[in-house]
């Protein structure tokens, strides 16, 4: 999968993980043992699922053919009231622990406590052994399973992605539906984002939460992918997914600004919020209220800060920071320009910062590099400072969001373009090791409080 800046969608994936099963409840190991079933929570989480989804018309519906996950995405289809039938892959079964299957987890963690460990914090390396004495490593087995679910949606819809394919509308030319369970989903994402199963505890996916996934052809051949939104739950009752151990940061991109909506570079340009910037604002403040939040820090630049101050609304007495770590990047010469003027003027660099941004210098301004260290510096420094369970908003941009999350994930300076981050989207990271452990992206860009699944914001000028 190339990495490169995405163009207009051509391919939309709609993940969604099984309602609450059996299992789920009774906090049993499922794996591949098809011996669980969706409770009744986890039907009506797939019927309001499916009315989530109401808007979007599916072209396909792929589905693990296990239970609990053909009953999610039957309820969910049902109600979705498109009238499609589920097609089911064995590509989509889930994670094989067969020597697991059906145990409590504590009885996991007294039967095979090495296992057990090394599952939590290094499953990539994990080996198994099952009955017929075969050793195996269920989570490398699983990536190249995926893979193939992967090279098979590619096959099928391949003809969105063909160079001088005209699109259906605007909003993309196919949209799948993909209904499947927790690690097979995750190292699915993975596999579209280029990455193998060592990422596999960044990612957090829960009961029937919703994720989307863009693909696009691009200039020269090849297919991009961007990560639209993971794991968003609100249309389950709750703005955020539960908070378990350890720390959590609420990663929040500013609202709009006028030259949002125009096209233009801001960079280090101090332009406030627009009015629907400032309503965007309030947006997420009315999304995140019920939200505890301890502390708070933004860029020290007008529009990050007025996005968080609206948020902070409903927060009274929490402490709000600024600091010049998280500024957006300097785009030096390009600033207060629309791409067209900078296409003039600079065509080359142009194009290499959309096909490979971490190769360009900025003309008077920065690198994405530089962008890389300093906010990620200052991402540390704040992760640091929090207690056991404290909650901190941190407002920031397009630019440092997005090479946040690629180092979160796993990703590189290389890979920006594979991020998305709406004005006023909401991301959620935990620390369920403390701040020196992994961080899991519990979440990512919510804009639901915005008006519907999708990202409808501004696309901007980065």
């Amino acid at each position: 999968m190339t990495r490169r800046s995405p163009g207009s969608v051509s391919l939309r994936i709609v993940l969604v993980r099984h309602g609450l099963s059996s299992f789920n409840v009774e906090h049993r190991i499922q794996g591949r043992d098809d011996l669980s079933a969706l409770t009744a929570t986890g039907v009506e989480q797939a019927l309001a699922t499916g009315a989530a989804l109401v808007d979007l018309s599916f072209d396909a519906a792929y589905s693990s053919p296990l239970r609990r996950a053909a009953e999610t995405s039957q309820h969910l289809l049902s109600a979705q009231g498109q009238g499609l039938a589920p097609q089911f892959r064995d590509t989509l079964l889930e994670i094989d622990l067969e020597p697991w299957s059906g145990l409590l987890r504590t009885e996991l963690r007294e039967r095979f406590p090495q296992q057990e460990a090394l599952w939590r914090q290094a499953p990539h390396t994990l080996e198994l052994e099952r009955a017929n004495g075969q050793r195996y490593r269920p989570l490398p087995e699983l990536m190249e399973q995926a893979g193939r679910f992967h090279r098979q949606l590619l096959s099928d819809h391949g003809a969105a992605l063909a160079p001088g394919h005209e699109g259906v509308d605007q909003s993309g030319d196919q949209t799948v539906l993909v209904v499947g369970h927790n690690a097979i989903l995750r190292c699915l994402v993975l596999s579209l984002l280029g990455l193998d199963g060592e990422g596999f505890r960044r990612l957090r996916l829960d009961n029937c939460s919703l994720s989307v996934l863009n693909l696009s052809r691009q200039d020269g051949g090849g297919v991009g992918v961007q990560v639209e939104s993971l794991n968003g739950t609100a249309h389950l009752g709750s703005p955020l997914p539960a908070q378990g151990r350890g720390p959590r940061l609420l990663l929040v991109r500013h609202g709009e600004t006028d030259w949002n909506r125009q096209g233009r570079f801001q960079g280090q340009i101090d332009i406030p919020l627009n009015p629907n910037g400032l309503a965007q604002a309030e947006a997420a403040g009315v999304f995140l209220a019920p939200v505890p939040i301890h502390r708070a820090y933004t860029s020290a630049m007008a529009r990050p800060r007025q996005t968080a101050e609206a948020i902070l609304a409903s927060h009274p007495g929490v402490p709000l920071t600024s600091t010049a770590g998280l500024v957006e990047i300097g785009h030096g010469l390009w600033e207060g320009r629309l791409e067209a003027e900078i296409a003039q003027g600079w065509p080359e660099l142009l194009a290499d910062w959309k096909r490979a941004p971490q190769t360009v210098q900025m003309p008077g301004g920065e690198t994405i590099q530089a962008v890389w260290e300093r906010s990620l510096r200052t991402w540390q420094t704040i992760v640091a400072s929090l207690d056991a369970q404290e909650t901190a908003l941190v407002v920031a941009h397009d630019a440092v969001n997005k090479t946040l999350l690629c180092a979160l994930l796993g990703l590189t300076p290389a890979d920006i373009w594979m991020i998305k981050q709406g004005n006023g989207g909401v991301t959620v990271i935990d620390y369920p090791q403390g701040p020196m452990g992994t961080a899991v992206v519990a979440a990512m860009n919510l804009t639901v409080h915005l008006g519907g699944v999708l990202d409808r914001t501004a696309a901007g000028a980065l």
